[in-house]
């Protein structure tokens, strides 16, 4: 429960934000919350991981969905993922989430010293 708030504290956060910034602010909100809410350093790390690997795997799912899995496939093909698209989802995720994840950690870094 105590990991709960954080992660949807950061996904709430970032899906707003993703509207209006860039991709790579999703550091900076990750580091500002985990600071804020005094994550310690793995609990932050896992909670923007977490937050962000099921936000941009679930948004990648909805825009794919939409477009009958088009272009995830021909994207798939150019990258060693052998045409699964499904892969593609979790580099995605995965992609975000270390961002995020890495973000929340020097948060709660800072917070800590």
């Amino acid at each position: 429960m105590k990991l709960l708030f954080p992660i949807i504290a950061i996904a709430l956060v970032c899906a707003i934000a993703q509207n209006f910034l860039p991709w790579w602010s999703i550091a900076p909100i990750a580091f500002i919350i985990a600071y804020l809410l005094r994550l310690k350093p793995g609990m932050g790390f896992l909670a923007g991981f977490l937050a962000l690997f099921i936000l941009w795997g679930a948004m990648a799912f909805k825009i794919d969905f939409s477009n009958d899995h088009i272009l995830s496939g021909r994207i798939a093909l150019l990258f060693p993922l052998k045409g699964n698209y499904v892969l593609l989802f979790l580099v995605t995720g995965l992609i975000g989430g270390l961002v995020a994840g890495f973000g929340a950690l020097s948060g709660a870094l800072l917070r800590k010293n």
